[in-house]
């Protein structure tokens, strides 16, 4: 034990001894994991909104062959035959008017819902009795809130709708994170598609029976003008945030080159500490200090390189997606960054391995160089 603490207090000496080093190299590795934080943060919200589990409970209906929430309509008479379909429990007209239908990390989606559809799992009874009260008045996602530096009472406008925020939406759903829930004849109104929706979200009564209530939805309009098009929640998002997806499986590939990146850093710092106190080190193989331990303080100067830039990088990585309220936008669907405890703690443990793995080949070669050689500076 008391070997263990020498060694730990060897090897923070000598990562104190050079503060420009260490610093560029603490910088480096920082950099590294903001971006592979960053990127994992990404794939995290992509599977929380695609992943079916379960229990899932909620259809779309969108009008066939739509390719952007602007090109589907369908008439909104269509909700009270969808409510008398077996299995249906719930049935709610939604109008989504998009700045952008592009996907983006600033769109702005608004959802015109009709006014009785809202429930306390949206938002607080003081919020929603706020939004009742007048038509112009809009319920903001938290992460829609953030990035636009919104507040209650303020005016809003974007996609050619002007509102004031008369609450937060209080709701844990990643959808609802960053959308802006307004009035059904609203949002109408400004799109100029009076009696028309851009799609019903429905629940089921029975999870099990998702995809029987689906086809007997799209069934039952199959003969109409406006056909439509049904599908479970999770996998309407999936469909609609097709770029999304492509643009996260490249990013991973980028977290990973970070990755690589970091190893190489750490692995050149060390080495370069390592060659520049040959002489130190056989001074301590002289006085007991066998090849193990001095192995075991190389591994300890990387473990601590990696381990502050890590903290450093996770650190500023949480920071940004917090105040920053990011998210992929795709026709009105969100994939929010999941930024949580479970992500920090892989990254910083990421950050261990790779201080580790970058000093193995350093630790292997001061333990193995002779001493009398050592000593001469050889």
């Amino acid at each position: 034990m008391r070997v263990a603490r020498n060694l730990a207090g060897l090897a923070v000496l000598q990562v104190r001894r050079h503060p420009l080093r260490t610093g560029l190299t603490v910088l480096g590795v920082a950099c590294g994991l903001f971006l592979l934080t960053v990127v994992e943060a990404m794939h995290r919200g992509l599977e929380r909104a695609t992943a079916s589990v379960p229990g899932d409970d909620r259809l779309v209906v969108f009008r066939s062959g739509r390719f952007c929430p602007s090109t589907s309509r369908l008439p909104e008479r269509y909700g009270a035959a969808i409510a008398v379909v077996p299995g249906v429990r719930s049935v709610v007209p939604t109008l989504v008017l998009l700045s952008s239908c592009a996907t983006g990390l600033d769109v702005v989606a608004f959802r015109g819902v009709p006014e009785g559809t809202l429930g306390p799992e949206i938002a607080s009874p003081e919020a929603l009795a706020a939004w009742r009260g007048r038509g112009d008045a809009l319920l903001v996602g938290p992460a829609l809130a953030r990035r636009r530096g919104l507040a209650v009472g303020e005016a809003f406008e974007a996609a050619g709708m002007r509102a004031t925020v008369a609450g937060l939406v209080d709701s844990q759903e990643a959808q609802h994170r960053n959308v802006a829930f307004a009035h059904l004849a609203t949002v109408q109104g400004v799109a100029r598609a009076r009696g028309s929706v851009t799609q019903f979200d429905v629940q089921v009564d029975n999870p099990a029976r998702i995809s029987e209530v689906a086809a007997a939805i799209d069934a039952l309009f199959a003969a109409e003008a406006e056909p439509t098009r049904t599908a479970p929640e999770k996998a309407f998002v999936a469909q609609a945030a097709g770029e999304v997806l492509g643009l996260v499986a490249f990013a991973r590939w980028v977290g990973l080159a970070a990755a690589a990146a970091v190893l190489a850093v750490v692995a050149n710092t060390v080495l370069i500490a390592v060659r520049s106190r040959v002489q130190e080190l056989a001074v301590l193989a002289v006085i007991g200090y066998g090849p193990g331990a001095i192995a075991v303080l190389v591994l300890c100067e990387g473990l601590l390189l990696g381990l502050a830039g890590g903290a450093v990088g996770v650190a500023a990585a949480a920071i940004t997606l917090h105040l920053g309220g990011f998210s992929l936008t795709a026709e009105g669907l969100s994939v929010v960054f999941a930024i949580d405890a479970g992500l920090l703690l892989t990254a910083l443990a990421a950050t261990v391995l790779l201080g580790l793995l970058a000093s193995v080949v350093p630790a292997w070669q001061a333990s193995r160089t002779p001493v009398l050689t050592a000593l001469r500076g050889g």
